[in-house]
């Protein structure tokens, strides 16, 4: 699909006719911040992509905290499960 001029011609004074000669600086500003952005996400993107070559191996003090969060998260469980039961007992005051 070939445009010559006169088809080139023809489009700008449709988009002409539809938008009017005020409102073509806005569209046209509008337009180039949107590729802008898509362009930089798109870059973003491919940024992540490199970034995440393989799995990253844990030094000691990740594994040790890690470990200390799984143990905190285990009691939480653990309390919450006392809770629960506590709160289904008939009678059973509020622990608070």
């Amino acid at each position: 699909m070939n445009l010559g001029a006169p088809e080139i011609i023809l489009i700008i004074l449709a988009i002409l006719l539809l938008f009017g000669y005020k409102k073509l600086p806005d569209a046209s500003r509008s337009l180039g911040r949107s590729l802008r952005i898509f362009k930089g996400e798109m870059k973003g993107m491919k940024d992540d992509d490199k970034g995440r070559s393989g799995p990253v191996a844990l030094d000691a003090a990740d594994a040790d905290r890690r470990a200390q969060l799984e143990a905190e998260a285990a009691a939480a469980e653990a309390r919450a499960a006392e809770l629960r039961a506590r709160a289904g007992r008939p009678g059973a005051a509020d622990p608070r």
